[in-house]
């Protein structure tokens, strides 16, 4: 077995700007191990949306204890299938950030994402708390044996404001603080559209994640589907809880389509 850190460092390679690495965010084994076992499967990443659901409670409401005993049969799925794992960590436990990182560290997670809006409140944290909090995240990972972490910082202001300008500068600003990539999400604000992606990749230099919706009956068509994303030129993508809502015979063929098998 590769140690915590070379583990790190391949999963840090797998985001490259224009091949993006693939992700299908589960929420507890059963999701996992049918994930894991796709051959296009490079990584696990949870969602912590749909861990408070599937554990009877709210995102907000998600304590860190419940989030590591959900996250700990997941993980020997990705020791047993050999994956490396990524956890959403939230907005960081605010003053238990270091604490968490090394926890799920501890359970042999190689990457977060970490958002900087406060899950209780909603609001913003300030912009130049939110990169100190990078820079605590890789002291805390390093601390632990792991400088190659991932951090897939995602920005919110756009989510919660409408304010795309100032999510690529809080994007820049986290980037220069060690993330690897940055998540914009535009859902409350409306879906970003090509343009706004286009702009925010090429800002970001390409290190960006973005969000793809499953194309389900009944609802509108996503915006920017499968084949647009690696187009335009990101480095990474992924689709949050969307997994939760997929009937269970319908997992395996929802997974496939993400991975593009």
């Amino acid at each position: 077995m590769r140690s915590t850190n070379e583990q790190a460092t391949a999963f840090k390679r797998l985001h490259t700007p224009g091949n993006p690495l693939w992700l299908a965010n589960v929420h507890n084994e059963e999701a996992a191990r049918i994930v894991a076992a796709k051959p296009r499967s490079k990584a696990l990443a949870t969602a912590s949306f749909s861990i408070a659901l599937a554990n009877q409670t709210e995102d907000s409401k998600l304590s860190l204890e419940t989030q590591l005993a959900a996250i700990a049969p997941i993980a020997a799925v990705a020791r047993e299938y050999k994956k490396h794992l990524t956890v959403d960590l939230q907005d960081g436990y605010g003053d238990r950030l270091g604490e968490a990182v090394g926890k799920i560290i501890e359970l042999g997670a190689v990457g977060i994402n970490i958002e900087d809006s406060d899950q209780a409140t909603g609001a913003m944290i300030p912009e130049v708390i939110a990169v100190e909090r990078i820079r605590r995240v890789l002291a805390a990972a390093t601390e632990a044996g792991v400088p190659d972490f991932v951090v897939n910082a995602r920005s919110d202001i756009y989510l919660r404001e409408g304010d795309l300008e100032a999510a690529i500068r809080r994007g820049k600003g986290y980037l220069d603080a060690g993330a690897t990539v940055v998540y914009i999400l535009g859902y409350k604000a409306g879906p970003l559209s090509r343009g706004d992606v286009e702009k925010i990749v090429k800002a970001l230099g390409g290190r960006v994640n973005l969000a793809m919706r499953l194309p389900r009956p009944g609802q509108k068509a996503p915006t920017l589907h499968r084949e647009d994303l690696a187009d335009l030129g990101v480095a990474r993508v992924s689709i949050g809880p969307q997994l939760f809502h997929v009937p269970p015979e319908e997992v395996p063929a929802a997974v496939a389509y993400v991975l593009g098998e």
